[in-house]
């Protein structure tokens, strides 16, 4: 075999682990009541398919090839662990007796068109914290490492590691079934389930570390499970259209995000005419809907921000006024750090880099921006702005460290040559 054969082979082998990882894991969850041993399972099933595969090829249907091998390797655990199987063979039947009950079986289970969704509302329970819900969702939903979990909470790898152990402890000790909650329980659910995805979608857009700047197939996984949930409860479509929306909205500008040479493009670089207008016009009708009928939520007010970036020619005649006025309300419904440095931005496109740049520096002590490189960037294209070149060359290094991803990296190098390129005053 080849050189480029082996490769061409290891590349579908990638894309269909990354394809199947999630459906893998939620299967074997459903079938056994246990993440570990589905994760175990499914890890033995690649491990499997990574030594098969390349000599005897990736198979017609791979994804049934790893559920069969995944299957039969959680039986083969299963028989040398007696005492794990009576224990999974207990909860099996109280989860079995509780979806038949009257209290809890309803006709959207019936109706559920991906066993993940299962999942989803398993990790979303609300006997979890929420920052373990999210972690969890990512975990096995999105298919993150670990490293990559860590990155999106801004916290390091072994602390993420050991929460994702206490949160799966927390589901096995707790019993908690894998099944979609009754009418009584979705409000208190659907919001921790919408983070998720977003949190999803996010490091589809903007990952987190690794040679490209976006994972364009887990940012449409997140959209196709959006556009699932708002088919499926459709009592809860506003927000589950704000959320659905925005991710439209932001994935509408990916094929402008990288720029010829490889490095990050901002908006201000970003050539408005490949915007794929279809999806934008499909984002704002839903924003519309999302802002329609009752005070927004979180997602339609973050939608409507992205719909006037999308309406606008380009970034001066931006209705900057009103997106600082979005930010105001969005800060209100869920302050956050984040939410600050994103609005300290806009209101210094609407009043210049000095009224931005002095927000910025009051968010200099906020812990969770301190590993955030956006924050760095930010503040250096603020004092470049202003002529304070040595300053914005350290706040450009800076964020030159933090960066994770090469497309970041490279944009960052450029900036920091264009300071050094100026002319010395």
């Amino acid at each position: 075999m080849t050189g480029g054969r082996e490769s061409g082979t290891d590349l579908r082998i990638e894309d269909v682990f990354r394809e199947e990882h999630g459906r893998l894991l939620a299967a074997l969850a459903r079938r056994f009541g246990d993440l570990d041993l589905a994760e175990e399972a499914a890890a033995d099933a690649l491990e499997a398919a990574v030594a098969r595969w390349p000599v005897d090829g990736v198979p017609p249907n791979p994804g049934g090839w790893l559920m069969t091998t995944a299957r039969r390797r959680a039986v083969d655990r299963l028989r040398r662990d007696r005492a794990l199987a009576v224990r999974l063979a207990i909860l099996r039947v109280e989860a079995e007796r509780a979806e038949t009950s009257p209290e809890t079986s309803h006709d959207r289970n019936d109706d559920l068109p991906d066993e993940r969704l299962r999942l989803f509302f398993t990790c979303a329970h609300p006997a979890l914290p929420a920052d373990d819900r999210v972690a969890l969702t990512l975990r096995f939903l999105g298919g993150l490492g670990t490293p990559e979990v860590a990155r999106a909470f801004l916290v390091p790898a072994e602390t993420m590691a050991k929460r994702l152990t206490r949160a799966k402890k927390k589901i096995a000790e707790a019993r908690i079934p894998f099944r979609v909650p009754g009418a009584d329980e979705l409000p208190g659910r659907l919001p921790v389930v919408l983070q998720a995805l977003y949190s999803i979608f996010t490091e589809g857009y903007a990952a987190s570390s690794g040679p490209g700047l976006q994972r364009v197939d887990l940012a449409e996984e997140a959209i196709r499970l959006a556009r699932i949930l708002h088919t499926l409860l459709p009592g809860e479509r506003r927000e589950t259209a704000g959320l659905l929306a925005l991710m439209l909205l932001v994935h509408a500008r990916r094929a402008t995000r990288v720029g010829p040479d490889g490095a990050l493009a901002l908006l201000d670089d970003q050539d408005r005419a490949r915007w794929d207008r279809d999806v934008i016009d499909e984002g704002r009708a839903l924003t519309a809907a999302a802002l329609t009928g009752g005070p927004p939520g979180p997602y339609g007010v973050q939608a409507a921000i992205a719909a006037l970036h999308a309406e606008a020619p380009d970034v001066a005649s931006t209705d900057w006024p009103q997106i600082v006025a979005l930010y105001d309300v969005l800060q209100a419904l869920t302050p956050s750090p984040i939410v600050a440095l994103n609005r300290a931005v806009a209101v210094a496109m609407r009043d210049g880099p000095d009224a931005g740049l002095a927000l910025l520096d009051g968010l200099r002590n906020e812990p969770k921006l301190r590993a955030h490189h956006p924050y760095q960037a930010a503040r250096a294209d603020l004092l470049d702005r202003l002529g304070r070149r040595t300053e914005a060359a350290s706040a450009y290094q800076a964020a030159l460290e933090l960066a994770g991803t090469d497309p970041e990296r490279a944009y960052f190098r450029r900036r920091l040559a264009a300071l050094e390129a100026q002319p010395r005053e």
